[in-house]
């Protein structure tokens, strides 16, 4: 196959934003998918767009990133549609950041009281607002967190909507590729890549969104990917969408209305290597957990339950940014559970570094690949 511009390995959302944003920036574009696309993390999302809600230690790099990414978003699901013709359920709801008992609404107040620096326009509430806002949830609550602002999409439309543009936007997508089996370095002219199912492709650069299995890396690169999977189990509840008016969260789970009238609950974590299947202890906990925040709930079994893969890193935080001594590879990975909010910011860097402006100095080097280790003497 004759060699494009940029080649995009894994696509997911986080794949198929840089392969969308580097298309519309005039490069030659191919995506390579070792399965279906969109089918890992991406498809397993709940696709909450809420860094004021999901991200309280403070104003950090990760935190601005997120918050970019969010003030993005309306203009970046537009585009995707108008160009798919598909809808991705962009809905502004608001979160509801719930306190169980009276000692659970002081850090409330902390995040809130920096927050509003950054534009949250989050209220804190008493019992009774809160139960006027979300008139389903249980009696006793003490109060909590109101932020407009906070929206969700439905993450395999919005998926399946951006793999449709970057087709309609002439980028090469190629699934059901395996998984790769050689990647070289050839100085001068770019990369080349073999998979088990496709013969040699080569491109003037990499851009590697392999998610969960970044790690694998390693064996090509003079870096170290520190990054491994968490198992997140998620279940939705039929019918019960109309029931719950904003995205809610507590300490252990969080609750997301979407437009097929299902209610979406999560997550269970935990590690299990790359094992996808879902648990009853999983899903129990969770079931517990409705059953107690909404009381309808209570004694009602799920719809559906399913599982996907976070790719997690030691602080949570994503690697954005080319591989040091290797201009040619650029690493986006590592997203955790932020994949869905932050793929328009992602892509943004993405695009800029392919265009030679650098790797984003806003974020200093919060998000550098190389930041916890780096191997010498790897082939390439």
């Amino acid at each position: 196959m004759a060699g494009s511009d940029v080649l995009v390995v894994g696509g997911g959302i986080i794949g198929l934003a840089a392969a969308w944003e580097a298309a519309k920036r005039g490069f030659r574009v191919t995506v390579v998918e070792k399965e279906g696309f969109g089918g890992q993390a991406s498809g397993a999302a709940a696709g909450m767009l809420a860094p004021y809600s999901e991200n309280p230690e403070g104003p950090d790099p990760f935190f601005r990133l997120c918050l970019d990414s969010l003030s993005m978003y309306p203009e970046f699901v537009r585009e995707i549609e108008e160009t798919s013709g598909m809808d991705a359920e962009l809905r502004r709801t608001g979160s509801l950041g719930v306190a169980l008992h009276e000692a659970d609404l002081l850090p409330l107040l902390s995040r809130s009281a920096w927050q509003l620096a950054y534009g949250a326009s989050c209220e804190l509430v008493d019992a009774d607002a809160l139960r006027r806002l979300e008139p389903r949830l249980a009696a006793g609550a003490a109060g909590g967190l109101w932020c407009p602002a906070e929206s969700h999409v439905q993450a395999p439309k919005l998926v399946r909507a951006l793999e449709e543009a970057c087709r309609r936007s002439g980028v090469a997508l190629l699934g059901n590729a395996g998984d790769v089996t050689d990647f070289e370095i050839v100085r001068e002219a770019g990369v080349s890549l073999a998979t088990e199912r496709l013969g040699k492709l080569s491109a003037g650069r990499a851009v590697l969104c392999t998610g969960a299995w970044s790690a694998s890396w390693a064996r090509w690169l003079p870096l170290s990917i520190p990054v491994h999977p968490v198992r997140g189990q998620i279940c939705a509840y039929e019918g019960a969408a109309s029931e719950v008016r904003h995205m809610v969260f507590s300490s252990q789970a969080y609750w997301v209305g979407k437009n097929d009238g299902s209610l979406v609950c999560g997550a269970s974590e935990d590690v299990a290597g790359f094992e996808r299947s879902v648990t009853a202890q999983g899903i129990g906990r969770l079931t517990r957990w409705s059953g107690r925040m909404f009381p309808f709930l209570a004694g009602v079994g799920p719809l559906r339950s399913w599982a996907g893969l976070r790719p997690a890193t030691r602080d949570g935080w994503p690697l954005i940014g080319p591989v040091p001594e290797v201009p040619e590879v650029i690493v986006a990975a590592g997203h955790y559970r932020n994949g869905i909010l932050l793929s328009p910011a992602t892509a943004a860097l993405v695009g800029d570094m392919l265009d030679g402006k650098g790797a984003g100095a806003a974020y200093g080097n919060a998000f550098a690949p190389d930041r916890f280790t780096r191997r010498k003497g790897a082939a390439g």
